[in-house]
């Protein structure tokens, strides 16, 4: 299971993603982000509480990576799988 809640007081758009993103819910991150970049949003994903990610969640993340979408914070594991610099 996945919670998504999203900060709309900024500039740029915050969802923080909390437990497993797998198939199902990549899926759904993708559609959230394309429907907020299509409005003009800056994306940015707080995945410090995501404990697990397979193929589908790594693959929504780096083509979202790749549409502009910026990862904060980030468990060590996420930052291993995404190949992140942990200090950003």
């Amino acid at each position: 299971m996945l919670r998504i809640t999203s900060n709309h007081d900024v500039p740029t758009e915050i969802l923080t993603l909390e437990g497993k993103l797998v198939e199902p819910w990549a899926a759904e991150l993708r559609q959230e982000c394309s429907d907020l970049l299509q409005r003009g949003r800056h994306v940015r994903l707080d995945l410090a509480a995501v404990l697990f990610v397979d193929s589908a969640g790594y693959d929504a993340l780096r083509e979202l990576m790749r549409r502009g979408v910026t990862i904060g914070a980030c468990s060590s594991f996420v930052a291993e799988l995404l190949k992140l610099d942990k200090t950003s």
